[in-house]
């Protein structure tokens, strides 16, 4: 099983030769939730283009049809998207906020995705097992985020 940092090489990698960054999410989504057992649900959302006030599902990976449409002020990718700041939670079931898409996930991480400094998108990874996300975990979907905030900067 390849480690955070052969995945991360890979992904940057791939980020170089992407059409779009659809394709670039397709692939993150597909090789986390491969690679990764207790990442059961790996997935991004996006600001809806047409109101701003709702997240939108992008491409996903995982046994469960996830919340298609999320308002901004609604669980977990909700307060990612208003504080700019990444959330974890370790057991959803003691989080007010958890909005479920399924009651298999246990614990959740959501991590912001900025496009010249604006929220843009987020990446999501659901765990049908609690406390799946120590700090290496955060560290390498945080980087993750930013390598494809970084290519939406440089998309034309």
């Amino acid at each position: 099983m390849p480690r955070h940092e052969d995945l991360l090489t890979e992904f940057q990698l791939f980020a170089n030769s992407a059409r779009t960054v659809e394709l670039l999410m397709e692939r993150i989504s597909e090789r986390l939730h491969q690679e990764l057992a207790r990442y059961n649900w790996v997935g991004f959302y996006l600001l809806d283009p047409k109101d701003h006030n709702f997240l939108i599902v992008g491409p996903f990976v995982g046994s469960f049809t996830p919340n298609t449409r999320i308002p901004l002020d609604r669980g977990l990718c909700g307060a990612c998207a208003t504080t700019g700041k990444t959330i974890i939670v370790q057991d959803v079931a003691k989080d007010h906020r958890y909005l479920p898409g399924t009651d298999m996930v246990k614990s959740e991480i959501v991590v912001p995705i900025f496009n010249k400094g604006k929220f843009a998108a987020e990446l999501d990874v659901e765990s049908y097992f609690a406390n799946t996300f120590p700090a290496p975990d955060q560290k390498f979907v945080e980087d993750i985020a930013a390598l494809v905030g970084k290519y939406m900067e440089s998309a034309i």
